[in-house]
C-alpha cells in the first residue's frame, strides 16, 4: 500500500539518481505538494497539445485573408498538424521508455513552444504549415510521457484520480479550443489578427517547461533499450501512407493516388507486425511489445478509442461548418455554442470520483449509452426543426453528449491501460493515442465526405441542413459502434483486476 501522504515515483525496473541500481531502498517519496505540482503541469501541456489540435479551425478565414492562403493550404494548417502527431506519437513513447520521461517531456515541451512562435510570426502559409508540422511532432514527443508518468506512478484510487483529471483536461481542450481560438480571433489582439491562436502557447509553455523541471523527477533505466529503427520506419510509412490521403483526399477530389497510398499501407502495416513478432522472439525490443495487443482490455479499449474518436471529432467538424457556413454565425459565436457541451463534461467528470465507486466500470456503459442517446436527439432535433434549425435549439442534445462523454472518457483510459508492465507504459499510451489520431482522421474525412458530397454545389440553407441532418444519421452509427465495444472492454477490465 502507498502512503496516503505521499507518492512514490519508482518505476519497476529503473532506478532514479536518489537510489542505486540494484538497492533495496528506492528514493523517498515526494511531498504531495510536489506532487500537485507535477500533476497541474502534466496538465497544463496536455491541454496545449490537445486545443491545438481544434483552435484553428475557426482561424481558418482568418489566414486565408490575411496569408492569401488556398483553402488547401488553410485546411493543412490543421491537418499538418494532426497528421505528423498521429504518425510519431509510438515512437515518442518508446522514446520515454528508453531515454526516460522527463527528458522526453522537456524536450519535447520546449520544441513545441518554440514551433508556436514560429507558427505566430509566419510570414506565408508555406512556412505556417512547416511549423505546424514541427508543433505535432514536438506534441508527439512529449504527450506520451503524461500517461507513462501517470500509469508508473499511482497506484489504485491515486491513479483512477490521476486519469480522471487527464480525461477532463483533454475533453475540456478539445470542447474549448474553438471556443479559445474564436475568442482571440475576435478580440484581435494588438491587430494581430489570428496569430494570438499560436503566441497564447509562449507563457503557458514556458511555464509548464520550469515546473517540470522544478517538479518531475528524472528516472534513469537500469538497462538501456534500443530504439526499433527498422520498426519506427514500417510502421512511420504505414501510418503516412493510411493517414496522408484521409487528410487531404476530399480537398484533393479524391485522385486515384489517394486510394492506391491506402491499399499500399495494408501490407506495410503486415510487415510491420512481422517484424515486431521476429524481434521478440530473437530477443530483440520491438516498438510494441506483441504480448501487449495480446490484453484483451488494451485491445477493446483501442477499438473504442478508435469509434469514439471518429464520432467525436466528426461532430465537431461538420458543426463547425453548419454553423458558420450554414447559418452565418461569427467565429465567436459559433464556439460559444460548444460551451453547453463543454460544462456538461466538466461537471460531470469531476462529479466521476464520487459516481465510480457505485457503479464501477458500468458507468462506461452509462457514458456511452448516454453519448449514442444525445446523438439520436440531435438527429431527431435536426429532422424536427427542418430549414428553422438554429444552435439554440441543439444545445439539449450537445449537453447530454457532454454528460455522456464526462462519464465515459476518464474510466476509458484506466480501463484500457489494466494490466499493462510499466516499463511498456510509454509505448502503450502513444499507439492508444496514436489509435485516437487516427479515430479523428477517419471520422472527419467520412462525415465531411457524406456532408459536402450531400450539399454539392448549393448554399441554400436547405442545403446545409439536409446535409447536416444526414451526416447526424453517419455519427449516431459511430456512437452505437463505440457503445457496442463497452461490454468486452468492461468484462476484460474486471477480469484483469480480480
Amino acid at each position: 500500500m502507498q502512503d496516503e501522504k505521499s507518492v512514490s515515483l519508482t518505476d519497476p525496473g529503473e532506478t532514479t539518481d536518489a537510489a542505486p541500481a540494484g538497492g533495496d531502498a528506492g528514493p523517498p517519496p515526494l511531498p504531495p505538494a510536489r506532487v500537485k505540482a507535477m500533476v497541474l503541469v502534466a496538465m497544463a501541456a496536455t491541454f496545449m497539445a490537445m486545443m491545438d489540435s481544434y483552435i484553428v479551425n475557426v482561424a481558418i478565414p482568418s489566414i486565408r485573408a490575411d496569408l492569401g492562403a488556398s483553402v488547401s493550404a488553410a485546411e493543412m494548417t490543421v491537418g499538418g498538424y494532426i497528421l505528423v502527431y498521429g504518425l510519431f506519437l509510438v515512437t515518442g513513447g518508446r522514446l520515454g521508455d528508453i531515454l526516460g520521461y522527463k527528458r522526453m517531456f522537456l524536450t519535447g515541451l520546449g520544441l513545441f513552444t518554440a514551433a508556436s512562435l514560429a507558427c505566430g510570426v509566419a510570414p506565408g502559409p508555406g512556412t505556417l504549415i512547416a511549423f505546424r508540422c514541427v508543433q505535432g511532432l514536438a506534441a508527439a514527443l512529449f504527450f506520451p510521457q503524461i500517461l507513462s508518468i501517470i500509469q508508473t506512478s499511482f497506484e489504485g484510487a491515486r491513479r483512477d484520480k490521476a486519469l480522471a483529471l487527464f480525461g477532463v483536461t483533454i475533453g475540456l481542450a478539445a470542447i474549448t479550443g474553438q471556443l479559445i481560438g474564436g475568442v482571440l480571433v475576435h478580440l484581435d489582439l494588438f491587430g494581430w489578427g489570428w496569430r494570438p491562436i499560436f503566441l497564447v502557447n509562449l507563457p503557458l509553455g514556458l511555464a509548464a517547461i520550469a515546473g517540470a523541471a522544478l517538479t518531475m523527477p528524472g528516472f534513469r533505466g537500469t538497462r538501456r533499450p534500443r530504439l526499433d529503427l527498422p520498426g519506427v520506419g514500417l510502421l512511420t510509412l504505414a501510418l503516412l501512407l493510411l493517414s496522408f490521403p484521409l487528410a487531404e483526399g476530399r480537398t484533393a477530389g479524391w485522385p486515384v493516388w489517394c486510394f492506391v497510398m491506402m491499399v499500399l499501407s495494408v501490407p506495410c502495416f503486415v510487415a510491420f507486425g512481422w517484424w515486431q513478432h521476429r524481434l521478440a522472439a530473437t530477443g530483440g525490443q520491438p516498438l510494441i511489445s506483441p504480448p501487449l495487443l495480446r490484453l484483451r482490455a488494451y485491445r477493446s479499449g483501442n477499438a473504442l478509442f478508435l469509434a469514439f474518436f471518429a464520432c467525436n471529432a466528426g461532430l465537431f467538424f461538420v458543426l463547425a461548418v453548419q454553423l458558420q457556413s450554414g447559418l452565418g454565425y461569427s467565429a465567436l459565436k459559433s464556439g460559444l455554442l460548444f460551451a453547453p457541451l463543454g460544462i456538461a463534461f466538466t461537471g460531470t467528470s469531476l462529479a466521476l470520483p464520487k459516481i465510480m465507486p457505485r457503479l464501477g466500470l458500468h458507468v462506461l456503459t452509462a457514458g456511452y449509452g448516454l453519448n449514442a442517446l444525445g446523438y439520436l436527439l440531435l438527429l431527431l432535433t435536426a429532422l424536427g426543426a427542418g430549414d428553422s434549425l438554429s444552435g439554440p435549439v441543439l444545445i439539449p442534445s450537445l449537453v447530454v453528449i457532454g454528460v455522456g462523454q464526462g462519464l465515459g472518457v476518464s474510466p476509458l483510459l484506466g480501463a484500457a491501460l489494466t494490466g499493462v508492465p510499466p516499463q511498456e507504459a510509454g509505448s502503450a499510451a502513444g499507439v492508444l493515442e496514436t489509435v485516437g489520431q487516427l479515430g479523428m482522421s477517419i471520422g472527419i474525412t467520412l462525415v465531411g465526405l457524406l456532408y459536402f458530397s450531400t450539399l454539392g454545389d448549393g448554399g441554400s440553407r436547405h442545403a446545409y441542413t439536409h446535409a447536416f441532418t444526414l451526416t447526424l444519421i453517419l455519427n449516431l452509427v459511430l456512437s452505437l459502434i463505440a457503445l457496442a465495444f463497452v461490454p468486452p472492454l468492461r468484462k476484460a477490465a474486471t477480469a484483469a483486476t480480480a
